[in-house]
Parts: C-alpha cells; sequence; structure tokens
C-alpha cells in the first residue's frame, strides 16, 4: 500500500518539553502553592526534567550536500573504464603460478575492483584450494593462502603453519620476516574458535610486529604494520580503504601492482562516488522534508554518517536500493534511541511502546507531539518500504518490520527501566538484552529484503529467529560501540555498558574491563568463523549475504575502533570519510 500521511501541526512548543529555570520554576511554584490553599484546587506537577547529550549540529547540511560535483560520469568515462576493466581482466588469466594468482586476488580486493571478477576469483581460488599441498610456500604464501580461502568459504587447515613452528612456538628464524609476520598476522583473524595454533599466531605476531614496530627500515612496511595494528582486515571495510591501499601500492618498492590495475581501480573508484553523490542529495532531499532535525533537536542528525554506514554494508553499484532503505532506517533509529535513552519520561516511553506494539494509528492523541512525529515516520517508513517490495517482488513484508520494531523497542524499555531505578545488569544480562537494542538485527534485516533478489521466506524468518550467527554478530557490534561510546555515556549518566558492567561484575579497573571486552570481541569473532564452516551455522544464507551482515560490525570497528564515538561525535570520523569517500576523487 501506498504510505499512509497523517496531518501533524508543524507548529510543536518545544517549551512545554524542556526543562524549566530553577528560579522560574520555584517561583511558579510558590504562587501555584498559595492558589491552592485558598481555592483548594490541585497542584500542578513539577515541571518535567530532561537530559540532553548536547550533541553538536550536522556538519554537513542540505545545501552543502546538493553542491557536490564531480566529472567521473558519462559515456566516455563509462567506455574508459571498460577498456581497462577488460585489459585487468587478460592479466588475470594470465597470471600462472599460485602465489601470482593470490597476490593478485589480493590487490583487486584492496583497491574495491574484485566485485568485476567474482567469477575468476572463485574459479582460481577453488583451483588452488584443491593444489594446497602441491607447491612450495614460504610463511607470506602459506599465510595469503589460508586467509584468502577462508575468507571465501573454502576451508583450509591451520596445519600448514606447522612447518614453521617447534614444540608449539614459532621458530625464531621467522621473526626478522616483517612481510611473513604480517600476512601471519592478519591470517590469524580468520581463526576458527578452538584452533590452539592460530590463537598463538595471533599473540606471537601482535606482539612481535609491535616491539619491532620502530626498527623497520621501509617506511612503506612499516606503514603496513601500523595500519594492521591499528585494526585487520578481517575487520575492515575495503573501501573505506581504497584510497590509503593506492596510495600505498604506488610508493610500494616490494609490492609489484600492474600500472593497468591502478588506472582502473581509480576511475572505478570515482565512477561510483559520482553515483553515491547523487544517492546522498536524494536522501538529503529526504531528511530535509521530513525536517525532524529541527523538530527533534535533542536527536542526533546524522544523515552523513549513516549514510557511509549503508556504504559500508551494502556497497556494491547495484545495491543502491539496500543502500537507501538502510540510510532511512539508521538515521531514524538514531533518533528513535536518543527517545528512549535521554529525552522521554519513563511513563511516555511505556506508552510509546505500547503504542508501536499494537501499531495503533488512532491512538496518537495519547502522545506527546514529539513521539508523534517518531510514529509517523516509523509507519510511513514501514508503509513505503511495504510497497516497493510488494511492487518489485510480490512479497509482503509489513507484519515482519512491525515485529522488527516491536523487538526494538521492547528492549529499548528495558535499558530504560534499568536507567529509572538504577539496576546494575550483569554483563550476561547487558549483553542478552544489548545485542538486539544495537539495532543490529534491525540492520541486519533492512540489508537482506534490500539486497536479496528474490527475497525468500525461508531466509527472512531464519534471520528473525536470531540464530546464532546472528546473535555473536550483533553482541561483537554491540561490544565495539560500547567501546568506542563509553565515555561519553558515562558522562551524562546513561545505562551502564558492557565497559562497565564488567568493571562491576568483576570489581576490576576501566582500563582492565576494556581489554576484556576487545578480547571478547576477538573471541566471539572465533565463534563466527566457526559457524561460517559449520553445516547449519549460515542456514539459508548465501555465503555472500551473511558476509554483507557481517559488513555491519565492521562498521562497527571502523566508526568505534579508536575508543571514540565515530556515530554521535561527528567530526571524529566524518570529515575525513565524508571527503575521502564522497567529495574528493583519486587524481588520475
Amino acid at each position: 500500500m501506498a504510505s499512509i500521511i497523517f496531518p501533524v501541526s508543524t507548529l510543536i512548543n518545544f517549551q512545554r518539553f524542556t526543562t524549566c529555570k530553577p528560579k522560574a520554576a520555584t517561583a511558579c511554584k510558590s504562587v501555584i502553592t498559595s492558589a491552592a490553599e485558598t481555592t483548594k484546587l490541585p497542584v500542578p506537577a513539577e515541571p518535567i526534567v530532561r537530559r540532553s547529550a548536547n550533541y553538536k549540529p550536522c556538519l554537513y547540511d542540505n545545501n552543502f550536500l546538493q553542491s557536490m560535483k564531480t566529472e567521473f560520469k558519462g559515456e566516455a568515462v563509462d567506455a574508459r573504464a571498460s577498456e581497462l576493466k577488460e585489459e585487468v581482466r587478460m592479466i588475470f588469466n594470465n597470471v600462472a603460478g599460485p602465489l601470482e594468482q593470490l597476490e593478485l586476488i589480493d590487490q583487486l580486493q584492496r583497491v574495491g575492483v574484485d566485485y568485476h571478477y567474482r567469477d575468476e576469483i572463485n574459479r582460481a581460488l577453488k583451483s588452488i584450494h584443491q593444489n594446497a599441498e602441491t607447491w612450495e610456500k614460504d610463511l607470506h604464501a602459506t599465510a595469503l593462502e589460508f586467509r584468502l580461502l577462508r575468507q571465501h568459504g573454502h576451508y583450509i587447515s591451520p596445519e600448514g603453519f606447522n612447518k614453521f613452528t617447534e614444540n608449539g612456538s614459532f621458530n625464531k628464524s621467522i621473526h626478522s620476516d616483517v612481510r611473513g609476520l604480517l600476512s601471519l598476522y592478519e591470517a590469524s583473524y580468520f581463526s576458527i574458535q578452538g584452533e590452539s595454533l592460530m590463537e598463538e599466531a595471533w599473540s606471537f605476531t601482535s606482539k612481535l610486529l609491535k616491539d619491532c614496530l620502530k626498527n623497520i627500515n621501509d617506511l612503506n612496511l612499516q606503514m603496513q604494520v601500523r595500519h594492521a595494528l591499528e585494526l585487520p582486515l578481517q575487520w575492515r571495510i575495503p573501501r573505506f580503504d581504497v584510497k590509503w591501499n593506492i596510495d600505498m601500492y604506488q610508493r610500494s618498492g616490494h609490492v609489484v601492482v600492474p600500472a593497468v590495475l591502478l588506472e582502473f581501480a581509480k576511475l572505478d573508484f570515482n565512477i561510483r562516488q559520482a553515483s553515491n553523490q547523487e544517492e546522498l542529495k536524494d536522501l538529503s532531499r529526504w531528511w530535509s522534508r521530513l525536517d525532524m532535525g529541527e523538530k527533534l533537536p535533542f536527536a542526533r542528525d546524522r544523515l552523513v554518517m549513516s549514510y557511509l554506514w549503508s556504504l559500508a554494508i551494502a556497497g556494491e553499484p547495484h545495491h543502491k536500493y539496500g543502500r537507501e532503505v538502510l540510510t532511512k532506517i539508521i538515521e531514524l533509529i538514531g533518533v528513535y534511541d536518543d527517545v528512549y535513552d535521554i529525552y522521554g519520561t519513563l511513563d511516555e516511553l511505556e506508552l510509546f511502546t505500547d503504542v508501536t506494539k499494537r501499531w495503533d494509528v488512532n491512538a496518537l492523541n495519547e502522545l506527546p507531539d514529539y513521539m508523534k512525529l517518531c510514529f509517523l515516520s516509523l509507519n510511513n517508513l514501514v508503509n513505503d518500504t511495504t510497497y516497493d517490495i510488494l511492487k518489485d517482488q510480490n512479497v509482503d513484508v509489513l507484519t515482519n518490520q512491525r515485529k522488527w520494531y516491536n523487538d526494538l523497542f521492547e528492549r529499548y524499555i528495558v535499558e530504560a527501566r534499568w536507567y529509572y531505578t538504577g539496576y546494575q545488569p550483569t554483563l550476561e544480562e547487558y549483553l542478552r538484552n544489548g545485542f538486539v537494542s544495537i539495532g543490529g538485527p534491525a540492520v541486519m534485516l533492512y540489508a537482506y529484503i534490500g539486497t536479496a533478489d528474490p527475497i525468500r521466506k525461508e531466509e527472512l524468518e531464519f534471520i528473525e529467529d536470531f540464530p546464532d550467527i546472528v546473535r555473536l554478530a550483533c553482541e561483537v557490534f554491540r561490544l565495539s560501540d560500547d567501546y568506542g561510546t563509553t565515555s561519553d555515556e558515562q558522562a551524562r549518566g546513561d545505562v551502564p555498558s558492557s565497559v562497565m558492567c564488567y568493571m562491576s561484575d568483576a570489581g576490576v579497573s576501566e582500563e582492565v574491563s576494556r581489554e576484556h571486552i576487545m578480547n571478547l570481541i576477538r573471541e566471539k569473532w572465533s565463534q563466527i568463523n566457526k559457524l561460517r564452516f559449520s553445516e547449519k551455522g549460515n542456514g539459508p544464507l548465501s555465503w555472500r549475504f551473511v558476509d554483507t551482515m557481517l559488513n555491519l560490525v565492521r562498521s562497527g570497528h571502523c566508526l568505534y575502533n579508536a575508543g571514540e564515538d565515530g556515530f554521535s561525535v561527528e567530526d571524529v570520523v566524518a570529515k575525513e570519510s565524508l571527503v575521502s569517500l564522497l567529495v574528493e576523487p583519486i587524481p588520475l
């Protein structure tokens, strides 16, 4: 059905919803009390005291976004890209040795053009997997093979690393092989729970690379090591690193990359950037028409970050609709989250949860005006998405979407009750509620209906049931979010984060708790890796879509890795990310 639009007054008096100044409030109370004594009228309630997160205004308004321009579009640009694409394909088809194939595949991924050669990559990796024992490999080759095969769904045993160990420890002879150590470090993040050798590989390489960092003479290699120690490849969004990798390859003295590949990668990036600019302009017009940034000034206005998040999750060119719906839902979930975490009173939140649970548009009058806007924006998005999916795929997802928000708001209200009663949850309690309240399952479900063609009910129901792979991924997302936002949330008195919960559970310092949370993140990733190779881990979902789901987790790592809130505190990440990805093209 088409979107149902309800008339809402645009003249919302937010003075009714904000805190009175203390002196004014006291004087007002005194007068009313005096009147009540003589007339026996009831004393009006105290003014509602509401918190504020003091979010900064959005850095990039609609005027700025509409002004973005690019020259990388049109028939001539597309024709040149097609020529370069075929030249790179010829290079790929002429590479003979397995190591050369693996290194070229790695380069294609790092510069963001691997999606053009998916069939060729799959064929090459399948052949390498079948002949894994037939060619000699040094540490770098062994680790590169291990990482790429596991990344693409081909199981390979870690036993190949045994030749570099003695009595369960890695040989001293490889201590000076920085390139090999770096490759082994990256491979260790694809380990499966229970693989003690790969856990040893992570511990060994992490310490050794940190220790030798300052002594690496090759400045380019030093930069690569530092970059990897900040965040490994398994936790990164490749597109966000394209410029960095192209620059690294152009300066590298020991990694040979075909010039035609670099030229194609630059042009492909710029073409996609041009398309992304147009998408963001359309979304900015939608957000401006909604006017929620102005009407609800207490909430985050983060359209650009929401779009960057959608780009991280569903970045391939043909997923335009997926990015549109993901941006809208991420932006709106941020607003609803602030209603529950910061602005709403417990009575208002209980009421809003009940109205949305019944999905009763006739109950709008029960809500404060600011909550009416929240309900109507949600209702319209759900109806619009339902219409789009029904029109294009003949699948009705109305009931599904309503269920997703009911699940989300039920978890929000639990945390609101914790806050208002001063309850301190254990880390286990917190994660049991928090893997949903972070919004991960809802975003994953929208990623599915926005990118799947066709949508299959069994796949949709599998995600809705929160199987282990969804739960673990969302727990990692929750933990990485907390790792970045704890300081800000603690300062404004929010519900304790996972960092604070573990501090309370174990009686440890924040520093020790943060270390525990990071170890927990790695442990849960190893459980995810194990599920991906198990018979029922992915359920009916394709390997590629599970990777799309995990992109949500990776985007969390990118935003919160520095221990800062890269979504709410927009200037931490958004300036660099927006300019790099969406404004400045790569010079050819």
